[in-house]
C-alpha cells in the first residue's frame, strides 16, 4: 500500500469513528428518551454528540469485514455480535479500571458478561453488522473513491485535533473528579483549571448514566 492509499485510509477510518459516535449518539438519546420519559445526556466525551464506542465498534466493524471475503448476512451476523460485544466489553472494563466509573450494566438482563455485556446486546451488534455491510459499507467505498484528499486532510487534521483535545480533556476532566470524590486536594495548576471549570455538577449533566463502582485508592 503506497503513502496515498494509507493516507486515504486512515481519512477513511478517522471519519468513520466520527460517524459511528454519532449514530451512537442519537441512538442511545433515543434510548434514553423511551426507558426514561425524557432526553437525558448519553454523551461519552464532554464536547459534541459523541459516543465513542459505538465509532470503535464501526471501525472494527470496517476493519474486518473490509478483510474477509463473507456473503452469508448469517456470518455477518454472527462475527459483528461477537466483535460488537468484545469492543462494548473492554470498553466497560477500561472505564471502570481507569476512572472507577461504568457507563451501562446488564447485570438484570439474562446471559450477561459481568454486566459489560449481554447476549441482546451482541444480537443488537450482530443487526447493526448486517445494516452496515447491506447499507454503509458499499456507500464507504463509493466515497473512498470520490474523496478529495487535499482538501479532506486539512479538515481532517483540524477535525482530529479538535477530537485528541476533546478526548484528552474528558479524561483528565474524569480523573480529577474520582479525585475529588476520594477527598484529594488540588495539587497542581491544572487541577484548580478542572475544579474550576469542570466541576460536579458540569461533569454529572453531561455524563447523566455514569455510575460510580469503587474508590480508587
Amino acid at each position: 500500500m503506497n503513502k496515498e492509499k494509507i493516507v486515504k485510509e486512515l481519512i477513511m477510518v478517522f471519519w468513520i469513528f466520527i460517524i459511528g459516535s454519532i449514530i451512537g449518539y442519537i441512538f442511545e438519546m433515543i434510548v434514553a428518551l423511551v426507558q426514561n420519559g425524557h432526553f437525558e445526556s448519553r454523551q461519552g466525551i464532554i464536547y459534541g454528540p459523541f459516543t465513542p464506542v459505538y465509532g470503535a465498534g464501526a471501525v472494527i466493524y470496517y476493519l474486518i469485514l473490509n478483510h474477509m471475503n463473507v456473503k452469508s448476512k448469517f456470518k455477518v451476523f454472527l462475527v459483528t455480535a461477537v466483535l460488537g460485544g468484545i469492543v462494548e466489553y473492554m470498553c466497560s472494563l477500561l472505564q471502570e479500571k481507569i476512572f472507577g466509573t461504568i457507563s451501562w450494566d446488564y447485570s438484570s438482563l439474562m446471559f450477561n458478561l459481568h454486566g459489560r455485556t449481554s447476549l441482546l446486546h451482541c444480537t443488537y451488534w450482530g443487526i447493526a453488522g448486517v445494516i452496515y455491510i447491506i447499507y454503509l459499507d458499499p456507500f464507504l467505498e463509493d466515497l473512498k473513491e470520490k474523496i478529495n484528499q487535499n482538501k479532506l486532510k486539512a479538515i481532517t487534521v483540524l477535525f482530529a485535533f479538535f477530537m485528541i483535545f476533546n478526548i484528552s480533556i474528558s479524561c483528565v476532566a474524569a480523573n480529577r473528579q474520582l479525585e475529588r470524590r476520594n477527598n484529594i486536594p488540588a495539587n497542581s495548576t491544572l487541577d484548580e483549571f478542572l475544579d474550576k471549570h469542570y466541576p460536579d455538577s458540569y461533569m454529572d449533566k453531561i455524563f447523566a448514566n455514569k455510575k460510580e463502582v469503587f474508590q480508587k485508592k
